[in-house]
């Protein structure tokens, strides 16, 4: 298999001061892309601001060859967003590849957690990566040429306690990508979702030690280079961490279908355990495709023919 080589393209990565942002500005600059080091320089909680860590990245890229330029916008500005992609199409005439990984964390059960915390956190992921990805949208349709990552997180697909704006926020990655995947595709925009599970500032205090030496960010950038290749799969979400790789899938079940009189809610009750079952189960690729199969589920029962056969 050829090398994945990203020479004379131009990527963006947010939060790219320190962390997995960091290794993924080093890893896609190491393989010949120039790269804009976004980062706002915060605390984990989003609080201050600092260029140095996004100067120091820059530094690195530099020393080893390659081409870099820092960038300090919060992602949830947009203008500030279009500024800094306005500057990368200055210095290198476009944008190929958008890497989303700028975030916060304010942690706390739901019951205590103020609302102001919750739309900060949402603001950062999702409207953040918005922002970015809105911002890049018309330049990677006219070159017919885009590579999206977001970041999502277990805490999204899963839980986790005491992170429900995170873990909100971090869901809304995949149905963000599942749609962009779609509207992309005829411009050669692939759109695809990193689920990544490292020992960074995010997650110091959560990790073992023993555990942290083997989560490194370096152990999942591979995966990210994959992702946002010239041959990237599209709307894939990649699980990674401490080099283990594997693809989540969202399943929808065969399910039963209820007619007339058998419609009721104690009917659903008493075959719950035949919805649930995951025999036949399978992956649907679009929200129609769910019309579809109910439609049709329908159909076969009351004995009629639909032209979507």
């Amino acid at each position: 298999m050829a090398d994945i080589r990203f020479d004379n393209r131009v990527a963006i990565v947010t939060g790219a001061g320190a962390g997995l942002g960091r290794s993924h500005a080093l890893g896609l600059a190491a393989r010949g892309a120039k790269v804009v080091v976004n980062d706002l320089g915060v605390g984990r909680d989003g609080s201050g601001s600092s260029s140095v860590a996004a100067e120091a990245v820059v530094e690195e890229i530099r020393s080893m060859g390659g081409d870099a330029m820092a960038h300090g916008c919060d992602v949830s500005d947009e203008e500030g967003v279009i500024d800094m992609v306005a500057q990368a199409v200055a210095a290198w005439g476009r944008v190929d590849i958008v890497v989303n990984n700028a975030g916060i964390l304010r942690d706390k059960t739901f019951a205590k957690m103020e609302m102001a915390d919750f739309r900060k956190v949402v603001d950062v992921h999702l409207i953040g990566s918005a922002n970015v990805a809105h911002a890049c949208w018309p330049i990677m349709r006219e070159q017919k040429y885009g590579r999206i990552v977001f970041t999502t997180s277990a805490s999204g697909m899963y839980g986790n306690f005491g992170q429900s704006n995170y873990g909100a926020a971090k869901a809304a990655m995949i149905g963000l990508m599942n749609v962009l995947h779609l509207e992309g595709a005829r411009d050669n925009i692939r759109v695809n979702t990193l689920a990544p599970t490292a020992a960074t500032r995010m997650t110091q205090e959560l990790l073992p030690a023993e555990a942290a030496a083997l989560l490194a960010p370096e152990t999942i950038t591979p995966g990210l280079l994959y992702l946002v290749s010239e041959d990237a799969p599209g709307r894939v979400i990649l699980g990674a961490g401490a080099g283990s790789f594997a693809q989540t899938r969202i399943y929808e079940t065969h399910g039963v279908t209820l007619l007339d009189e058998e419609n009721t809610p104690e009917a659903v009750a008493a075959r719950f355990n035949e919805i649930s079952d995951d025999t036949g189960q399978e992956e649907l690729t679009d929200a129609f495709s769910q019309t579809r199969k109910y439609a049709l589920n329908a159909a076969k029962a009351r004995g009629l023919k639909l032209d979507w056969e």
